[in-house]
């Protein structure tokens, strides 16, 4: 045949040896002329008579293997929002707040715990 010769990995014979093994054992018939003498020294081995076929380049076997994608191009740029820390600050006492009133609605917290806490708050910003 006037066939490249393929490199083959590891994986890819030991497939392909299997895969004919499996053949010859459920009686395919042999690609290649194989002598009484031999194959009574390969004890009729499915696998060594796989192998000798796969060797003298006989098997009718092709492997595909996938390429990598092309993802088509240049990333694309990542968004960057500034935030100040201001606006969390502000966002964060508003979350605060609805906190504070949905505990008092409820009944799990005292109006007297709540102003003890936002004048620790203040004490504590003024600290800073």
């Amino acid at each position: 045949m006037a066939q490249e010769k393929l490199e083959f990995t590891r994986y890819e014979v030991a497939r392909i040896l299997g895969a004919r093994a499996l053949q010859i054992s459920m009686d395919a018939p042999l690609l290649i002329k194989i002598s009484d003498d031999d194959l009574k020294a390969m004890r009729y081995d499915a696998l060594k008579i796989a192998e000798k076929e796969f060797n003298s380049d006989v098997l009718p076997i092709s492997v595909k293997r996938p390429m990598p994608k092309n993802t088509g191009g240049k990333l694309k740029a990542i968004k960057d929002d500034h935030v100040d820390d201001e606006k969390i600050a502000e966002k964060e006492k508003e979350i605060e707040k609805e906190i504070q009133e949905n505990a008092e609605e409820m009944g799990l917290v005292n109006e007297n715990d709540v102003e003890d806490t936002i004048a620790e708050d203040a004490n504590a910003e003024e600290a800073v």
